[in-house]
C-alpha cells in the first residue's frame, strides 16, 4: 500500500480522493488549511491510516511543511495530489494586485514548490506519482475568472515541465482536468451570474451527460494516476468532463 499527500482535501475533489486511497488501503496525510473539517475527514473509518496537517499551502513555507509532516508521520511519500485551490469571480476593474496574488500562489505556486519539496522522497519510491488538479477552465474561460482559468492553464505547462525533469528518478507527473463538478468550490461562479438559475440550465444544456459531475465521480481517475496502472503516462492531462470540452 502507499502513502499518499493529499494537499487540499477536506472537502469536494480532495475529500472523495482521500475516501478513495484509504479505501484501498494507502496511508494519508490530508494537509489543509481548515484544521476542523480536516480533523472531521481523517477521523471517518477507513482501511488506510489518516492524518491532519493543518497548514496554509498558499504560504511560502506550507508546500514543505506538508511534505515534511507526511514523511515524518509514515516514513516515506509515494504520491503527491496537489488539490487546494481558490476560485474567485469579480469584474475585471475589480481584481487587485492582491487578489490576483491569492489565486496565484495557491493555485500555482503551491502545486510547484509541492512538487519540489516530495522529489527526493518520490525519487525513492518504485511509484513515485505527482498530480495537479487542472481544470477544463485551463482549456476554455469565463468572464470574471482570469486568475482562475491564468492559474490552472499555467498547470498544463507545469505539468510538462516537471514530467520531463522528473522522469529520469520515475516520478510521473500528470494533470486532472474536472469539469463542472457540483461542490460548493464553484459558488463564486454562480453568485457572479445574474441568474444563477438559469446559467445552470444553460450549462447543463452544454453537458452531454446533461448533468454535473460529483467529486466520486473524479476519484477513479486519481487513483489510477498514482497507480502502478498508469507507470507509462506521464506530462499528459486526462480530461473528466462529462463530455462538456469534446462538442
Amino acid at each position: 500500500m502507499g502513502v499518499v499527500l493529499v494537499a487540499g482535501g477536506s472537502s469536494g475533489i480532495g475529500l472523495a480522493a482521500l475516501r478513495a486511497f484509504r479505501a484501498q488501503g494507502d496511508c494519508v496525510l490530508l494537509a489543509d488549511i481548515d484544521g476542523v473539517r480536516a480533523e472531521q475527514a481523517v477521523s471517518e473509518p477507513g482501511r488506510g491510516e489518516a492524518r491532519a496537517f493543518v497548514c496554509d499551502l498558499s504560504a511560502s513555507d506550507g508546500p514543505r511543511a506538508a511534505v515534511e509532516a507526511a514523511l515524518t508521520a509514515f516514513g516515506r511519500l509515494d504520491c503527491v495530489f496537489a488539490n487546494a485551490a481558490v476560485l474567485e469571480s469579480a469584474p475585471l476593474q475589480d481584481w487587485t494586485p492582491e487578489r490576483w496574488q491569492k489565486s496565484l500562489a495557491l493555485n500555482l505556486s503551491s502545486p510547484f514548490f509541492l512538487a519540489q519539496a516530495a522529489a527526493p522522497a518520490l525519487a525513492r519510491s518504485d511509484n513515485g506519482s505527482i498530480i495537479f488538479t487542472a481544470s477544463t477552465g485551463a482549456l476554455r474561460g469565463h468572464a470574471g475568472m482570469p486568475a482562475y482559468h491564468a492559474t490552472k492553464s499555467g498547470l498544463l505547462g507545469l505539468c510538462r515541465a516537471l514530467a520531463d525533469e522528473l522522469a529520469p528518478q520515475g516520478t510521473r507527473v500528470n494533470c486532472l482536468l474536472p469539469g463542472w463538478i457540483e461542490t460548493p468550490f464553484n459558488d463564486s461562479f454562480w453568485s457572479f451570474q445574474s441568474d444563477p438559475a438559469a446559467a445552470e440550465q444553460n450549462l447543463l444544456r452544454q453537458i452531454p451527460m446533461r448533468r454535473q459531475g460529483t467529486p466520486e465521480d473524479v476519484a477513479g481517475t486519481i487513483l489510477f494516476l498514482a497507480s502502478p496502472a498508469s507507470r507509462y503516462i506521464t506530462g499528459t492531462s486526462i480530461v473528466v468532463d462529462g463530455g462538456y470540452t469534446a462538442i
